[in-house]
């Protein structure tokens, strides 16, 4: 496992809402990014962002430690949830606030 992949391992394992996105939960630097956000953000759920944009690096390795071409990707208890459009398809479903729940993730009520 090369420095970076253990580094995200680390945070993906070490939170249980990690989100990897461009820009800050505060000041999102892409549409898809700000979307995720709004869902979490909407649902209450406590997560780390962690920007890629600070870090080539980063933004590289969490492609290849998912497998998953785009970013943002969401993490919930060390499992890969999906970028936007699922994270999105979820929300509005009522599954991911239900993943949230049955993971034991605290989320304010809608």
């Amino acid at each position: 496992m090369s420095g970076i992949t253990a580094l995200i391992d680390n945070e993906v394992k070490n939170n249980d809402v990690v989100l990897f996105m461009k820009g800050t939960p505060d000041f999102p630097q892409c549409g898809f990014s700000g979307q995720v956000v709004q869902v979490l953000d909407y649902i209450g759920v406590d997560y780390k962002g962690i920007n890629v944009l600070a870090s080539d690096e980063i933004r590289q390795g969490i492609k290849e430690y998912s497998n998953w071409p785009t970013i943002p990707q969401l993490y919930v208890k060390g499992e890969f949830i999906g970028g936007c459009d699922i994270v999105r398809e979820m929300f509005q479903a009522g599954e991911l606030q239900a993943l949230l729940t049955e993971k034991g993730i605290a989320t304010k009520a809608a």
